[in-house]
């Protein structure tokens, strides 16, 4: 499976998360919201200027800025 960074997901596209890539304050925010490796994600919609996302995680919905989905490696289903 190819890995691509979340804001290249199509909607209704899935995949795993294999890495989240910033630290700090940003990166902790990001992992406390469930957004860590092995974690399964759907992009549900996007924005009519394409941003935010609204991703499905855990059953769950939540929406990223796509200065924050640059960091956040996924591995896409095909």
């Amino acid at each position: 499976m190819p890995e691509i960074n979340l804001r290249q997901m199509a909607v209704n596209q899935s995949g795993t998360i294999t890495a989240v890539r910033v630290g700090g304050e940003l990166g902790r925010r990001i992992r406390e919201m469930g957004l860590v490796p092995g974690t399964e994600i759907t992009v549900k919609q996007r924005a009519p200027l394409n941003d935010p996302v609204a991703l499905r995680v855990m059953g769950g919905t939540l929406t990223l800025r796509n200065r924050e989905a640059d960091h956040i490696t996924v591995d896409v289903a095909d």
